[in-house]
């Protein structure tokens, strides 16, 4: 956890009396300092700072001033603020910022502040070495490092074209492989800060997309590569490169297979690199051990499963080296096992019927791992610990509901914020042992002055395949079940996504709610409840399966006698807004109002590393791609259906809306349209505030009861 707040900058250390936590209703803290403090922010006069908080005695003292006018940045030109790129140390005593295209440093030890860079081009992904003497960066797609105390710039790769980037992921592999939450970067720090690791892109075979940008006279044309189904990859290259020497070596690239490269992982010696590839259908996950020295690689796991394995994101290198420890669902859920420095398996940690969802944390010197866990309750999530040798599971987290835990550096505590359906947000501080050592705040929740507070309820919905689907609903204020109600189910849906946990709902001042509409959302086979049966069942079925489970959840709510089934709406973005369009038309027995944003419409139309994943190739599964098809049922669009999307939504291009629009069009389908300009996958500002409007007025023109 390097990054916090961008909210903290450039600050200077002070030393104020100590306060008290009772002060706060929620806290807002950020993350650990060490193994016995954390740090917290916190308002005073309105404005925000940050406090080193003892995590023993609660002590708080002033840790930075986020007023901006301290004396360490009374010099900073006017209106200098923290830019989009910020990274800071692990010890939150120094920040590299890029602010105006440049790099900035400040050290609040050394009270030091410096500009790094000055040029017209970009600093971006700036990381910390971890002796801190570094920072590594990319340029204009090139990979570079800077001595922070001589200001000396090294360029490390030169060869960066529009289509050639090293250190920095193409497209789909930011989007699909890596995340989002890397923004681009695709480099890594060895342990002695003397190498860098890297991915380096080739997009020249990735075909081009265009995205118009309609402003000024002429407009604009932006061209982005983008692979869809069935078209050529980037091609990657994983290399490490000496920063000393700039030698690099060479370690594996898909140059004669079409693979995919991910997550490297040093080892703690920093001479071996631990990486992980997949095939292009995303079946055979196999994980590699390279010898920098000789770029000599061998493989230490493989594992083969009939439909799609994910990559191993959490693996965990053991740093005394002698091995490794993985989640996978290979036997149905996803346990964690340790393989040794030879990819023999040592032993299997866990065999649980129920879902690990990350490793939280690995206490060598105990032998310990932590995990967060649904513990046999799909719709919750708890922290857990069992030795390395499997013994000793423990739940460590007793109140039912979703827990969040962040652990300190040493394993000594953990922050738990947790809340169930009935339950606001609470924030406290444990032991790893379990003992409880103090409430740090919490939400206040529904406000009886505030008026009448509608029921929620979380519940399952018998499904006929043996699945027993997760709900809930949000019940409209003075509920009378002799009446009949509108409903509105809000869903993503996408595969191994849920919707529905344990987690605390405020119905106060929800619009729905106020205005007699069901508020609601039902999780399907394939949404990770179900471990892999549900999402193999769900696998190669985008648009059936889902749409299925969908509608028994619409007969269900029929059932219980209080809902108008002319009033069944469905609203959701990407994935989601996929899913309101082929309700209203695959679906359209059972929706009669949809609200589809930002949609796919034809899988064919989607990035391949996604849609492959999940449906296969086009060619293995040609049957799955015309059934998921929304234009292939738009013949049976039968109720109200508004469809918007982003003019430059580089993510589900605007060409799904367009084809679909030309389908219903000459079907003569009545619908209603609505572009943003220049809107992205979703959009802020003025659209977005003019978007929920348009929502909201047709959920309430509707959806709301007659009488």
């Amino acid at each position: 956890m390097k990054k916090i707040s961008l909210l903290m900058g450039i600050i200077c250390f002070l030393f104020i009396p100590n306060i008290s936590l009772a002060q706060l209703d929620f806290p807002t803290i950020s993350r650990w300092l060490d193994d016995e403090n954390y740090l917290e922010v916190r308002k005073d006069d309105k404005v925000s700072n940050v406090y080193k908080v003892n995590a023993k005695s609660g002590k708080a003292v002033l840790y930075d001033d986020l007023s901006y006018k301290s004396e360490v940045n009374k010099n900073l030109p006017d209106g200098f603020a923290i830019g989009r790129y910020t990274e800071f140390t692990e010890d939150y005593n120094s920040v590299a910022l890029v602010e105006d295209h440049n790099l900035y440093y400040y050290s609040r030890l050394k009270n030091k502040f410096k500009p790094l860079t000055d040029n017209s081009s970009e600093e971006m992904t700036p990381v910390f070495s971890p002796d801190e003497e570094r920072i590594a960066f990319t340029r204009d797609y090139d990979l570079f490092y800077i001595d922070i105390e001589t200001g000396l710039e090294h360029r490390l790769t030169n060869d960066a074209t529009d289509v050639i980037y090293t250190g920095w992921s193409s497209w789909v592999y930011m989007e699909e492989i890596i995340g989002r939450h890397s923004r681009h970067k695709a480099f890594w720090w060895s342990p002695d800060s003397k190498k860098l690791a890297f991915l380096r892109f080739d997009d020249t075979k990735v075909p081009m997309f265009p995205l118009y940008r309609a402003d000024g006279i002429h407009g604009e044309l932006e061209l982005t590569r983008y692979p869809k189904v069935g078209d050529p990859n980037p091609g990657v290259k994983l290399g490490v490169i000496d920063l000393e020497t700039k030698k690099i070596t060479w370690l594996d690239c898909n140059c004669n297979e079409d693979k995919y490269i991910a997550f490297p992982m040093w080892t703690d010696d920093s001479k071996y690199l631990y990486y992980q590839t997949n095939n292009r259908i995303q079946n055979n996950m196999k994980i590699h051990l390279a010898e920098i020295e000789s770029g000599e690689k061998k493989e230490v796991y493989s594992e083969i499963q009939e439909k799609y394995i994910e990559f191993f994101d959490d693996l965990y290198i053991l740093k005394n080296g002698s091995g490794f420890i993985l989640r996978s669902d290979k036997n149905g859920w996803r346990n964690l096992y340790h393989y040794d420095f030879n990819g023999d398996l040592v032993n299997q940690i866990t065999d649980l019927n129920w879902r690990i969802m990350s490793i939280a944390k690995v206490d060598e010197k105990k032998g310990i791992v932590y995990f967060i866990g649904t513990g046999g309750v799909s719709t919750e999530a708890h922290l857990f610990k069992v030795n390395l040798d499997g013994s000793k599971l423990t739940k460590l987290t007793n109140e039912t509901g979703q827990h969040r835990v962040v652990i300190s550096p040493n394993g000594s505590y953990f922050l738990d914020t947790y809340s169930n359906i009935t339950t606001p947000r609470q924030k406290d501080l444990f032991k790893t042992n379990g003992k409880h050592i103090r409430f740090l705040g919490a939400d206040k929740g529904t406000d009886p002055e505030k008026g009448e507070i509608p029921k929620v309820e979380l519940f399952t919905i018998h499904h006929p395949d043996g699945f027993d689907m997760p709900a809930w609903w949000v019940l409209p204020e003075g509920f009378d079940p002799s009446k009949k109600y509108g409903v509105l189910f809000q869903t993503y849906g996408g595969p191994d996504s849920k919707n529905v946990t344990n987690r605390y709902i405020n119905p106060q001042g929800d619009y729905l709610s106020e205005n007699g509409i069901i508020r609601f959302k039902v999780d399907h086979r394939g949404s990770g409840h179900f471990g892999k049966k549900g999402l193999e069942e769900f696998y190669g079925n985008l648009g059936t399966v889902d749409i299925q489970d969908y509608s028994v959840a619409v007969q269900w709510l029929i059932e219980q006698g209080f809902v108008d089934e002319t009033k069944i709406g469905i609203t959701g973005g990407s994935y989601g807004g996929y899913m309101a369009a082929i309700a209203l038309t695959k679906g359209s027995d059972y929706f009669t109002h949809g609200f589809a944003s930002s949609a796919v419409i034809d899988w064919r139309l989607y990035d391949d590393a996604y849609t492959e994943r999940y449906m296969g190739t086009l060619q293995s599964n040609l049957t799955g791609y015309e059934a998921g098809n929304v234009n292939n049922f738009a013949d049976r669009l039968k109720g109200k259906l508004w469809i918007i999307h982003g003019t430059m939504d580089d993510n589900v291009h605007m060409q799904n809306v367009i084809q679909f629009i030309d389908t219903l069009t000459e079907l003569n389908k009545d619908f209603n349209f609505m572009l943003y300009p220049n809107g992205r996958h979703g959009w802020d500002g003025n659209k977005r505030i003019h978007s929920t409007n348009l929502q909201k007025k047709f959920w309430l023109d509707n959806l709301t009861p007659v009488n």
